[in-house]
């Protein structure tokens, strides 16, 4: 079992109506980071939750709080989720004119800063702002729906771990999007050590949480 991979439930795909208790339960069931998922129906085509329910939420977990702002524009959000307990705020490298700009603000605010790029964005679109974030996340899904299959990115996951070595920086590679206890030794491989989840953990229901964990972490 690889302890350095981090597994980050995605919220996505829990029961929202008793969304507290699943927090609490993949919180006991051995996840690293809490996957948050805001979506606006612009940039992608659902709609989510906003800053007030990340506030509630804060209240069933200490875990570190993965929020991945899947909004346009998202700047002018960004103080908000922070407030609300946001431990990591990721933004999209597709959502706005000024990425530079953007991560200068979230990290003013004390949290640590991602970028998340799309399946056809090319990673060297991160080239000039690798000296800052402390996270890249890689859709291998178009986002916006939970539930979608695995698209083999794995040479953009090598890709991004080569600059991530370049750089000579301590930060996560992490991957969202159809990942499963199938294809998890094969993305760990590539280089990403963060691996979002949502069906994958939350579909056998919480009895299997800690099971579900397990298999991908193995």
């Amino acid at each position: 079992m690889n302890k350095n991979i981090k597994i980050a439930p995605s919220i996505l795909s829990a029961d929202f109506s008793i969304l507290g208790q699943e927090v609490k339960a993949i919180d006991k069931a051995g996840a690293d980071y809490i996957h948050i998922d805001v979506m606006d129906g612009h940039f992608v085509p659902n709609i989510t939750i906003g800053p007030c329910v990340v506030k509630d939420l804060r209240k069933c977990s200490n875990k570190i709080f993965d929020v991945h702002l899947m909004i346009q524009p998202a700047d002018p959000y960004i103080k908000e989720f922070s407030d609300a307990g946001a431990d990591i705020i990721t933004i999209h490298q597709e959502a706005g004119a000024h990425l530079h700009r953007s991560l200068q603000t979230i990290k003013s605010l004390g949290k640590k800063c991602g970028v998340s790029i799309n399946p056809s964005t090319p990673a060297n679109t991160l080239m000039h702002v690798m000296d800052m974030v402390d996270l890249i996340l890689i859709m291998t899904v178009n986002p916006g729906f939970g539930g979608q299959s695995f698209i083999p990115l794995y040479d953009k996951i090598k890709e991004v771990k080569n600059m991530i070595d370049v750089s000579d920086r301590n930060i996560d590679l992490e991957i969202d999007g159809g990942v499963t206890a199938d294809n998890a030794d094969k993305i760990i491989q590539a280089g990403a050590n963060v691996l979002v989840a949502g069906s994958a953990i939350f579909k056998n229901g919480s009895e299997k949480y800690e099971e579900s964990i397990l298999a991908l972490r193995k």
